[in-house]
């Protein structure tokens, strides 16, 4: 699992950040220190969800693509840049679902489950795995996103807002919202 400083940068990072984007909007050579920071982070992040390594690297060469030919259009929003891939990283993998009829895939590991059984309630035990496991699989894909996001992830509501593009506070609703719909599949 990634570490929660990745989500969640100090302010000298992202200034740092910030004047190497300024410079990649003036010269597109000054983007390496980016790529190389974030790719394989959202490398991980789409292979999570499509569970195929030749897709996952050409989605991920997408999303840094159109980064570098969009980088001009980027606005800091007090979030770190990684925000904006994310966002772009999730387009592309719904475009690719969209493209080949795909369905995702979840992968989840016991310390996020855990978590997970914390806001149900409930202690983990193998048939409960698998009946979340099930009910994840039945939610819709904008629900299973936020979860993902959330729970899987470990992202503030903050950035989540950032990279399905609503406020903190919409993102907080809609998060618990997911969570409610999934509770109602689980317990089916």
């Amino acid at each position: 699992m990634s570490s929660p400083s990745l989500y969640h940068q100090s302010d000298t990072r992202i200034q740092s950040e910030l004047r190497i984007i300024e410079k990649s909007k003036k010269n597109p050579n000054h983007f390496a220190p980016l790529y190389k920071q974030y790719h394989e982070n959202i490398f991980r992040y789409i292979m999570k969800r499509v569970d195929d390594v030749e897709a996952a690297y050409d989605i991920t060469s997408n999303v840094f693509v159109k980064a570098l030919t969009n980088i001009h259009k980027y606005e800091f929003r007090g979030v770190p840049f990684s925000s904006w891939l994310f966002r772009i990283a999730k387009s592309e993998l719904y475009q690719s679902f969209r493209d080949k009829k795909a369905r995702r895939t979840v992968s989840i590991d016991k310390v996020i489950v855990a978590d997970l059984f914390e806001e149900f309630e409930e202690s983990i035990n193998e048939e409960r795995k698998e009946k979340l496991m099930e009910a994840l699989r039945l939610i819709n894909e904008k629900d299973l996103a936020l979860i993902e996001l959330r729970y899987f992830e470990r992202r503030c509501y903050r950035e989540i807002g950032e990279i399905i593009s609503v406020t903190e506070n919409n993102a907080k609703v809609k998060t618990f919202r997911a969570l409610q719909r999934l509770k109602k599949v689980y317990n089916k």
